[in-house]
This record gives C-alpha cells, sequence and structure tokens, in this order.
C-alpha cells in the first residue's frame, strides 16, 4: 500500500580537529566531511589534502571548480581550526602533553514537497574535548556559550553583525538551496533503495516464550515509522518491545528491528507497520502464526559548501 507523505531531508558538515597528530591509522589530525541524510557524499583529511566525492552522482554532477573550491576552502579551515586550538588552549590553560579536540557540526533540515524544499531548522554548533561549546540560535540570531569558556567567543561573535546575518542566512538559504540539488541529483539511488519487512520468530530461553521480531531493512533516507501491534494496539517500552534503533547496513541503507517476548500460545493477532515517507512506502505484516526464523547479514559501518568563517575563538 503506497501514500503519499511529505519528505524530510538533512545536509550536514562535520569537522573534527586534533591539537596534534594522534599516531593511530585512519585517524587524521583533520577531517571533514559532507552527509545527505546520513549518508557521506564528500570528504577531506589533512593527510590527502583534497575534497573528493563519496558517491557516484556526486562526481556525475559536480563540475571541477567545485571540488577544487571545495578543496581550498577545506584547506582554510584546517588553519583556522588550527589557530583556534591554540587559542582555546591557552584560554583554559591547557598543556601541549594533552590531545585535545575541536568539533564544528552545521547544516540544515528540509521539507521536500511538491518538488520544492523548503526549510525546516538549522544547525550550526561547535564541541571541544567531547563536550557541548557554542551554538547558533538561528530563530533569535545570537550565539548560545553552553560553557563559560565559550562566553568571550560569544560575546566576540554576537558583536560581528555580518556573521550573524551570513550564519542565518547560509542555513535558511544556501544550504537549503544545495540540500533540494543534492536531494535531486542522488534521487535515482534514493529510488533504488527499496524497502522490506519481515517479521519472524525464534525460540527463548523459556520454553512457553517465542520472540516475535519485526526487521525493516534497505530504506534510505534513515526517518521512518516502525510499530509492533497487538490486535491492531501499538505496543511499546512497556509492553516489553526492545528496538536497535535504526542502523546503518553495509551499503549505506538502513535497518531497524524491534522485538518482543510473547507466549508461544497467544491467539492475538500481531502486525507490524513501516512507514518510509521519503519512497511513499506504508506496509503493515501480520505474523502468520508460524515459527520461521530470518537470517539477515549486513555489515555495519559508522559512518560543504560553507566557504566562509569570520573571526576566531578569541
Amino acid at each position: 500500500q503506497r501514500r503519499h507523505f511529505t519528505e524530510t531531508h538533512s545536509l550536514t558538515y562535520i569537522y573534527t580537529a586534533f591539537s596534534k597528530p594522534v599516531g593511530l591509522p585512519g585517524i587524521h589530525e583533520f577531517t571533514a566531511m559532507g552527509l545527505l541524510n546520513g549518508r557521506m557524499i564528500d570528504y577531506f583529511d589533512s593527510d590527502n589534502q583534497t575534497k573528493v566525492p563519496k558517491q557516484a552522482w556526486m562526481t556525475e554532477r559536480l563540475p571541477a571548480d567545485y571540488w577544487e573550491k571545495g578543496t581550498q576552502s577545506r584547506q582554510s579551515k584546517q588553519q583556522w581550526f588550527k589557530v583556534n586550538i591554540d587559542i582555546l588552549k591557552t584560554r583554559m590553560r591547557q598543556n601541549d602533553t594533552d590531545l585535545h579536540v575541536l568539533q564544528w557540526r552545521h547544516g540544515c533540515e528540509g521539507e521536500m514537497k511538491d518538488g520544492e524544499m523548503t526549510f525546516l531548522r538549522g544547525i550550526d554548533m561547535y564541541g571541544y574535548d567531547g563536550n557541548d561549546f557554542l551554538s547558533f540560535d538561528d530563530v533569535n540570531g545570537v550565539w548560545v556559550a553552553s560553557t563559560d569558556a565559550a562566553v568571550p567567543t560569544k560575546r566576540k561573535w554576537d558583536g560581528v553583525q555580518v556573521l550573524k546575518e551570513y550564519t542565518k542566512g547560509y542555513l535558511e538559504n544556501e544550504c537549503i538551496n544545495w540540500l533540494g540539488k543534492f536531494v535531486s541529483y542522488g534521487q535515482k539511488q534514493l529510488e533504488e533503495a527499496i524497502p522490506t519487512v519481515h517479521l519472524f520468530t525464534r525460540n527463548t530461553e523459556v520454553e512457553e516464550n517465542i520472540l516475535l521480531t519485526c526487521l525493516a531493512t534497505g530504506f534510505l533516507p534513515k526517518d521512518i515509522t516502525l510499530h509492533m501491534k497487538m490486535n491492531g494496539s501499538i505496543l511499546t517500552e512497556a509492553d516489553g518491545v526492545v528496538s536497535s534503533g535504526v542502523r546503518p547496513n553495509g551499503d549505506d541503507t538502513f535497518q531497524r528491528r524491534d522485538s518482543v517476548e510473547i507466549l508461544r500460545s497467544n491467539v492475538s493477532t500481531y502486525t507490524c507497520e513501516f512507514i518510509h515517507p521519503a519512497s511513499n512506502l506504508h506496509v503493515e505484516e501480520v505474523w502468520g502464526k508460524k515459527l520461521y526464523y530470518f537470517c539477515h547479514l549486513s555489515h555495519f559501518s559508522f559512518c560543504g559548501v560553507y566557504v566562509f568563517i569570520a573571526g576566531s575563538c578569541q
């Protein structure tokens, strides 16, 4: 059964900078990546020094100068992070021996309806050593300090009106424009990701019980609704439902499984409802009272065009 839903999409850029080389394989002093609906679309690190596409459609649809300008932007940000980590270390009286990390996450969420992407919310936040540091309140157009050490930066950045206007304008307009383009460019890939839903059971340690599991897999993007129902009523954690949450598959799609332990002799009707707005898919699978097993193998993997940073943490 297919119904029409409004699609929600996200475009996020994540930057991570360490105060010194980590010295571990695969861990770079500076990394930057772009994510569309949680899927990596571009990448840069301090060792390779080049912004590269991570999806085929990015290579096909974006010209060479996009990647050249993106590389220059990432290289300048790498220097910006280096300067500002030193500023924060001095401010917090930290030495050069310990390892410190400064992170920046920014982007937007939009709603696609009738081919038009409209702004829902923006995010622009910094973290230091794993803790929230500073974030931009897009509604009120001010910076919010999450710790006393961030107050000097908040005061300085709040005093730069052009920075606040640019940040707000980027989140609400430029980011949304790119989000709309990227969703359009990658639409074929989204359409090829066809979700499936499986309802299956297995024995438990208690002979009288069985574990009923609903597995939804192969969906992209990752925003879904999944309900296990008994006689039409939604079961919750209070009823014993355990959820894996949304997890990545090895092919860049996602999966989620919810389970509940029930009596083998239970005569109730159990169903699994799956709603995936991006693919307009609304499925309700009914358990046929047969004890059968389902094996789903996947290799779990964990895992911008914002070319302006004004000011510093000083």
